[in-house]
């Protein structure tokens, strides 16, 4: 068992949501499940290995951008799999992130991203940064173009 693992809030859906996550991540499984049907309380899920626990606590509390799960993906085919599946119902936003259909917040980001924006070369990381800035759902190759300082 992971020492941290996030629980999350919803508001009577738990049960859609698991299973949506389940389709979603490739190697994922429900780990448990306290409840049945359409009352379901509460679910842990593993995405990928990523323990998460899910609560039916009701409308009191709602999900906000300043919690988000990151997805570290490392080829655009990864970004465009996950941004097209948790943007489904949801909304997109800027620099790889959105809001799944829960509301739930996700980034959507290139492993690269990070050596790109730290570049010690700052006209490179600029580059980067200004393009990332233009964008909803990353785009690895304009972000490395812009990096080059290719046109």
């Amino acid at each position: 068992m992971q020492k941290i693992t996030p629980f999350l809030w919803f508001d009577g859906n738990v049960a859609a949501a698991m299973k949506f996550y389940c389709s979603v991540f490739k190697n994922s499984k429900i780990v448990s499940v306290s409840g049945s049907g359409k009352n379901v309380m509460s679910a842990t899920l593993k995405l990928n290995g990523q323990e998460l626990m899910l609560f039916n606590g009701g409308p009191h509390y709602k999900p906000t951008p300043a919690f988000s799960l990151f997805v570290n993906c490392q080829t655009q085919k990864e970004i465009d799999y996950y941004w097209k599946r948790l943007t489904k119902g949801g909304e997109a936003s800027q620099c790889g992130w959105l809001k799944d259909r829960f509301g739930l917040s996700w980034q959507i980001i290139p492993d690269i991203l990070g050596e790109l924006l730290g570049d010690t070369d700052e006209s490179k990381s600029e580059r980067a940064m200004r393009a990332m800035l233009q964008m909803n759902k990353l785009d690895l190759k304009a972000l490395k173009l812009a990096h080059a300082g290719a046109k």
